[in-house]
């Protein structure tokens, strides 16, 4: 291999990217749009739920527990039925996600046992709405429970000691104030590299047949080896700078703490980078044309970086086929280094494994795209 051939290709390659503006968007504009758009649009923490309450009593405990209700910040009240009508009207017309209704005799039957019932109405179209919402409901009531229950005991005589024997004290780590964005973040930079690194690589070859300059690489004395490395140097560089950007965004703009070691996580960058870089230019050398080389670039790092990398599901909770077919997706290795380095400051020993495969998943592929090309013209 001659590194004078292969600086002709960068060359020639860097040019190109100048002079090509839809090179220079993607490149450019679209991580920066894809960081700001997923950012602040994907966020699992759901705040202000629509409430609304129908309290046939009126009384001064089923007041209470409304302004429990009102006061948490899970909560928006949005109005107070009347009736039931009112009530499935409310929920029909998707005014609420949640209806709070405290029947007759909810007070009698706090004074008489200590105990009532009250009914939750859910719309559970979102099913994950329906579920959070049915948990804040079921901390609210149990907060109120517990505050009556001792007041039941102490109008009695009773030992409030004896109310809660055993006692959970929480301490969350890692992510301390369970902020959703703070672990989406990170999958969100692998997404946006999937993305950016095939989407650019995946034009080289296709843009030279599409171009009719195919006749000339291959009349060269070039080889497969040096014309890959000449035509992905430039992406990479360009890809690095953009994990760059994007990393700045993730820490200074989003307030992601970053608790690992620079090092650790350009180095995985770079090797990342390398595997969808290599799946683009392997796309590009079998595909002919820029629209379906393109197409099928994005269905080969977009999707699974997306749905088999643990960045929108976890991987645990898949049936055992599916979780057998993520350990042939690099974005898993690479949002489980992210989420190691960003939350946890996960030190080199713990992040052998991953690394160790995602350094043998680049080297594959990057066999695989050098022997892709064929100085042929059929």
């Amino acid at each position: 291999m001659k590194w004078r051939r292969v600086k002709a290709i960068v060359v020639k390659e860097s040019l190109q990217i100048v002079r090509d503006p839809r090179s220079l968007m993607i490149a450019l504009l679209i991580p920066l749009l894809q960081m700001f758009m997923l950012g602040y649009g994907i966020n699992l923490d759901v705040k202000h739920i629509p409430l609304c309450v129908y309290d046939r009593e009126g009384s001064q405990a089923s007041q209470d527990l409304m302004r429990r209700f009102v006061a948490s910040p899970y909560f928006a009240l949005q109005g107070i039925a009347s009736s039931y009508a009112e009530l499935r009207h409310d929920l029909d017309s998707g005014r609420c996600r949640l209806a709070i209704v405290v029947p007759s005799g909810f007070s009698k039957g706090l004074a008489d046992a200590g105990e009532g019932v009250v009914q939750a109405l859910l719309d559970a179209t979102d099913t994950n709405t329906a579920n959070l919402a049915a948990n804040y409901a079921r901390a609210v009531v149990a907060g109120y429970s517990a505050d009556v229950q001792l007041d039941f005991i102490r109008q009695r005589g009773g030992s409030v000691q004896t109310l809660t024997p055993v006692e959970v004290r929480a301490r969350v780590w890692f992510n301390e104030d369970l902020v959703s964005r703070n672990f989406i973040i990170p999958g969100v930079v692998a997404l946006v590299m999937a993305i950016v690194g095939s989407q650019l690589s995946s034009l080289t070859i296709a843009r030279e047949w599409e171009r009719g300059t195919m006749e000339l690489l291959v009349s060269t004395p070039i080889e497969p080896l040096e014309l890959m490395l000449g035509k992905l140097l430039p992406y990479f560089v360009i890809g690095m700078v953009d994990a760059c950007i994007c990393l700045a965004l993730a820490v200074f703009w989003f307030a992601v703490p970053f608790r690992g070691t620079l090092v650790a996580l350009f180095t995985t960058t770079g090797l990342f980078l390398t595997v969808v870089l290599c799946i683009g230019y392997y796309v590009s050398v079998s595909i002919r044309s820029q629209v379906g080389a393109s197409q099928v670039a994005l269905l080969l790092t977009m999707l699974p970086t997306t749905l088999l990398s643990g960045f929108s599901f976890p991987i645990d909770q898949m049936p055992a086929a599916v979780q057998a077919v993520t350990y042939l997706v690099s974005g898993r290795y690479y949002v489980t280094i992210l989420k190691a380095l960003f939350l946890k400051g996960a030190p080199w020993g713990e992040l052998v494994l991953p690394i160790f495969c995602l350094a043998l998943y680049a080297l594959v592929m990057v066999v695989l795209a050098a022997r892709a090309f064929r100085k042929t013209l059929d």
